[in-house]
């Protein structure tokens, strides 16, 4: 019977993680570290902290995801970013 339930939880627990989508923001010559910074802070709902650290990760790195979650609550946040100039996609 326990065996039953792990397998069910698990099941559940990798149904739950395949729906989850990432918002990807790629790094460009155009955008200020400011701009970024406040976007991700209105668009995605990070702390400043947590901007900032993606912001960096963006400059060195080309890429990172700033967001995970249901596609339909990453949508309107990636329109977001791209509407204000910054390039993202949803992974």
């Amino acid at each position: 019977m326990r065996t039953k339930e792990k397998t069910l939880e698990e099941l559940l627990l990798q149904e739950e993680v395949s729906t989850q989508n990432e918002i990807v923001l790629f790094n460009d010559d155009v955008n200020t570290f400011d701009h970024v910074i406040e976007t991700l802070i209105y668009a995605c709902e990070h702390t400043s902290e947590q901007a900032e650290q993606c912001a960096m990760l963006v400059h060195y790195k080309g890429e990172c995801t700033v967001k995970t979650g249901l596609l339909d609550d990453l949508k309107p946040r990636c329109t977001m970013l791209l509407e204000a100039g910054l390039s993202a996609e949803i992974v």
